[in-house]
């Protein structure tokens, strides 16, 4: 299951943002074991290559995966029509582990493509309301035309859900700056709350600080770290952060265990 990709069909292939696109795989044959939120698929474009690739949606049997197109990989991913084949390995990776959460506030922090790997995280709360405390959810990125799932926003904060971008462009009437700008607005017990934090390394740093000072406990911070992933079975090494192996002991750490890796520039 890990070392050999699975034919799987691409039954629909959307655009979602600029430059990105939502792929729908349904097994061709034999299925995968189940993907928990915040694990991780090797997707492989026939002629093209693999990358991993997290899991945006795990409806009816079906994987969801958002791909921006930025290699050669990854942009034939975004271009496979429906009815084709791509092959698939996993899952790997450690997830976000929602049900830790329990009887907690939920607070998700998100920026640019990482909103992905947080999309079944909050669908998963949303499908199960008295598991948590209040579910907050706060969204960065850099244009309008970059935020994914728009249509899905509206729907998503109880009681809040907060969107701002690094820069405005004509009809833009919402927020515009650093997404930990919307914490005050977030309604939360910081003692009593796990985050979810994905997005760029220096925005999962940042935020990560800023809620350690308003009092949310390290160890509570669950936040999704990348590397450069080539085997994702944790034999290559290519994406080892000190002592962690990414695609296995990861990508999803605590920031009890992330905060003394990230301050190490070799790492």
């Amino acid at each position: 299951m890990t070392a050999v990709p699975l034919p799987y069909r691409v039954t629909a292939n959307r655009p979602e943002s600029t430059g990105a696109r939502t792929l729908e795989l349904r097994p061709a044959g034999e299925a995968l074991p189940p993907f928990a939120p915040g694990q991780f698929a090797m997707l492989y474009a026939f002629g093209a290559g693999e990358i991993p690739v997290s899991v945006a949606g795990l409806d009816d049997g079906a994987l969801t995966h958002t791909v921006r197109g930025v290699g050669a990989a990854s942009r034939a991913l975004c271009a496979v029509r429906p009815g084709t084949h791509v092959g698939v390995r996993g899952p790997f990776g450690t997830g976000w582990d929602l049900p830790a959460a329990a009887g907690h506030d939920l607070l998700v922090v998100a920026g640019g493509i990482g909103l992905a790997p947080l999309r079944p995280l909050v669908r998963a709360a949303l499908a199960a309301p008295g598991g948590h405390g209040r579910l907050n959810v706060l969204i960065g990125a850099r244009t309008p035309e970059d935020l994914l799932y728009q249509e899905e926003l509206p729907g998503w904060g109880r009681p809040y859900c907060g969107v701002t971008v690094d820069r405005a462009g004509p009809g833009w009437s919402g927020d515009v700056g650093v997404v930990t700008m919307l914490l005050d607005r977030a309604v939360f017990t910081p003692p009593a709350t796990t985050a979810f934090v994905c997005g760029p390394e220096v925005m999962i740093r940042a935020t990560a600080r800023e809620l350690l000072h308003r009092g949310v406990p390290a160890h509570r911070i669950r936040v999704s770290l990348e590397r450069n992933m080539h085997c994702a079975t944790g034999h290559c090494g290519h994406c080892q952060l000190g002592p962690l192996l990414l695609c296995r002991d990861g990508p999803v750490v605590g920031y009890d265990r992330a905060e003394p890796l990230l301050t190490v520039r070799e790492l």
